[in-house]
């Protein structure tokens, strides 16, 4: 029999404290509303909302005119979803910008707990249950290996922003080669770098393996020639869901490790920030005003199907 014991599950109101110059702090926290910068005008559950419109309309009975609309929305959304959610938001979808594109949720990353058949209250040597996770061996076992499994861990979607932002900060490497190793620089303590001073989670669905996510940040104020510090905002999009599983707000810090003290960022990188700004307004006005077009042509649809004033459902064939 082989024992496993993985780390403490932690609840999610738990400060955690990373060791930085100058006594930084990186804390996690679940947050009760949205946060300014955040979230867009439309609706953010729009384009759940749509397939559920569209559904309804299809089950209500459409004329082949408008079985053809609904298929032609239906299609943009499954071809652009990711492009018409986040890009709607600002956030640049191009794989060039973003941070982590359909990264793989594994099985190890959720809360575990051990099936109440197998195990007690407390173990053997003392430890909560759920402090622990028992694997046997199914050669040497007839008890089962199944258990109940949770949603992703909180500290989990941390590391997906922070793991994103690095390759986002990379990313600006092939976009200005002329500049090249002072980006890829930029995520390392050899001269001046960006430090997490903290980041705030405010978690959406519990989502659960098997799934992907791809996770995006964005400027949330357009940087000055004396910035040394800014805020990014993240989007953590589940794939299986098609839908935010988590939004993260991230205070960043322009350090000088050579000089141990905030320094504000080189004008090159100002101007290459400066650019993302412009770039993120372009796409959200492109992408809302598509997403505006959708939700018109479904509404459209609504009033010449079940939301019209001599509306009767089809019940299919009276033979049927």
């Amino acid at each position: 029999m082989r024992r496993y014991l993985p780390r403490p599950l932690l609840p999610s109101s738990t400060t955690f404290i990373q060791r930085v110059p100058r006594h930084m702090r990186c804390i996690s926290t679940p947050s009760g509303k949205d946060e300014p910068g955040t979230t867009a005008s439309l609706n953010p559950r729009w384009l759940s909302d749509v397939k559920a419109r569209i559904g309804k309309c299809i089950n209500f009975g459409l004329r082949t005119e408008q079985t053809q609309e609904a298929c032609l929305i239906l299609e943009e959304i499954a071809k652009d979803w990711r492009h018409l959610l986040a890009g709607s938001e600002g956030f640049l979808t191009d794989k060039n910008r973003i941070g982590l594109f359909r990264q793989e949720v594994v099985w190890g990353e959720m809360v575990l707990a051990p099936p109440a058949t197998n195990i007690g209250s407390t173990a053997a040597n003392g430890l909560p249950r759920f402090w622990y996770l028992l694997a046997l061996d199914v050669t040497t076992s007839k008890q089962p290996l199944t258990c109940v499994t949770g949603h992703v861990n909180n500290v989990v979607y941390n590391r997906y922003a922070e793991s994103a932002r690095v390759n986002w900060g990379l990313n600006y490497g092939a976009l200005d080669p002329a500049n090249k190793k002072q980006w890829l620089e930029l995520m390392t303590p050899r001269s001046i770098g960006l430090i997490l001073r903290s980041i705030k989670t405010d978690y959406k669905f519990p989502m659960k393996y098997p799934d992907r996510v791809t996770v995006l940040h964005k400027l949330r104020n357009m940087p000055e020639a004396d910035t040394d510090h800014f805020i990014l905002d993240v989007l953590i999009l589940s794939e299986l869901h098609q839908r935010p599983a988590a939004r993260c707000i991230e205070d960043i810090v322009v350090y000088d490790y050579k000089a141990a003290r905030k320094s504000p960022l080189k004008p090159f990188m100002v101007d290459k920030f400066r650019e993302t700004f412009e770039l993120q307004e372009q796409a959200k006005s492109i992408y809302g005003n598509r997403v505006t077009e959708l939700l018109k042509r479904t509404r459209e649809l609504e009033k010449v199907s079940w939301d019209r004033v001599d509306a009767v459902e089809d019940m299919g064939p009276a033979n049927a």
